[in-house]
């Protein structure tokens, strides 16, 4: 449905996103859009009481099941899905269906306060939910990212979760994350606010071959995200996302401190023995991703659906809504999956929309929404949870280790080692 089509949705919702035909009444089904026909089922409105649960924000939801919308055949070549039909809404957000860079072209310009997304990776093996290899990976992102420039306010910031990959057959890295960054800032006009490190503790250790098989290389346990703007001073604080103190820390503003000069020489203020409610977190952000048994999981499984294989957890989404927006702030993830930021938005009050060209996907989804339990479990269990993470050298014994290192750099494969040989 190219160009503008019958504004059929409610003040309220056009004012939010200025998509004129995300929302149908079902008396528009069957309708002319630009002279095209809308070829989609609209199932009436009905309140969420699904095992005694509602929905969380809102009393009912319009619950779409979009069958197709033609407009592009080479869209539809590749296998995405053109309709822009919503597939859930609530009193502040809503889940599409439709490819992202379509969607996005209806959005008004300067009209989004945070882009936040994981996009698929460019990895080796091809997924169900789709991806790109990452020698076309760049090639492949640039027109989302231009879009994505174009609806951005000057005071807002794009944030994109990118996984690591491998070059086939070789213990080396892929630099597609990096030609990907350097290309969002140099051709596309985005500053890097800060680069962010996720890393999963719960991670395996892959590649099994270059890490288990081979011990030659480590375990690969981080993401990077990339938190870029639009101008050099997007809105933001890192008051809204402070850490416990550490017992050091507590134990300094008990006795006090030493104001001599660091080894780097850097001299603490006086400002330093306050207690400010929290630590300052680093660009490190620690969260284990063993989502098993959420209510997400339980309600795909009474549904039939397939859980999105590639879920982030709640608390990256929710690290970068709270440091980047105010309630009322309009939010968009263009590659949704299991729809997390929706539901992180939803609980936070941001104005929201995910995008995302599965449709079994964004059904799954509603899981999130529906019942409101899950997110006040989900917070109440993980609140205190510490990770850590051992010293360098924690297990060193002071000798040297007798086996030398193969001159080959592991390139043959041999018999088995002692762990620490």
């Amino acid at each position: 449905m190219p160009g503008k089509g019958k504004n059929t949705k409610s003040k309220d919702q056009a004012t939010i996103f200025h998509i004129p035909h995300i929302v149908l009444p079902a008396a528009a089904v069957g309708q002319e859009l630009n002279g095209e026909r809308v070829n989609f089922q609209a199932l009436p409105t009905r309140t969420c009481q699904r095992r005694g649960q509602t929905l969380a924000g809102s009393d009912s939801v319009k619950y779409y099941d979009c069958m197709a919308v033609q407009r592009d055949d080479s869209l539809r070549a590749h296998g995405h899905p053109t309709c822009g039909a919503a597939v859930f809404k609530t009193a502040l957000g809503q889940m599409v269906l439709g490819d992202a860079l379509d969607v996005m072209k209806t959005l008004a310009s300067k009209s989004v306060d945070l882009l936040l997304t994981s996009p698929p990776f460019g990895l080796l093996t091809k997924k169900d939910y789709g991806n790109v290899a990452a020698d076309e990976y760049v090639d492949w992102f640039l027109p989302y990212a231009h879009e994505i420039h174009r609806i951005l306010k000057a005071s807002g910031s794009f944030v994109l979760d990118t996984g690591a990959s491998w070059n086939r057959g070789l213990p080396t890295r892929n630099l597609y994350q990096f030609k990907l960054l350097i290309a969002l800032c140099d051709e596309v006009g985005f500053h890097l606010a800060q680069d962010f490190f996720w890393w999963n503790p719960a991670k395996l250790p892959t590649p099994a071959e270059w890490v288990t098989v081979r011990r030659i290389r480590v375990k690969d346990a981080m993401n990077c995200v990339w938190w870029l703007s639009k101008s050099p001073w997007p809105k933001a604080s890192n008051r809204r996302v402070l850490q416990p103190y550490t017992r050091s820390m507590e134990t300094l503003f008990r006795k006090g401190y030493s104001r001599s000069r660091r080894p780097s020489g850097h001299k603490p203020s006086a400002q330093f023995s306050k207690n400010n409610g929290g630590a300052i977190p680093p660009n490190l952000l620690a969260v284990a991703n063993t989502d098993s048994r959420s209510g997400y999981i339980e309600y795909c499984k009474s549904e039939g659906l397939q859980p999105h294989p590639a879920r982030f957890p709640r608390e990256i989404p929710e690290f970068f809504v709270r440091m980047l927006t105010d309630p009322g702030d309009v939010v968009v993830d263009p590659f949704a999956g299991s729809s997390m930021t929706g539901a992180v938005c939803e609980r936070l009050e941001r104005r929201w929309l995910c995008i995302d060209v599965v449709e079994d996907y964004l059904k799954g989804a509603i899981g999130r929404f529906i019942g409101g339990s899950e997110e006040a479990t989900d917070l109440a269990k993980t609140r205190n949870i510490q990770y850590q993470i051992s010293r360098v050298g924690s297990l060193w014994d002071g000798a040297s280790h007798t086996s030398p290192l193969r001159k080959d750099g592991g390139k043959s494969k041999r018999a088995k080692q002692s762990p620490r040989s």
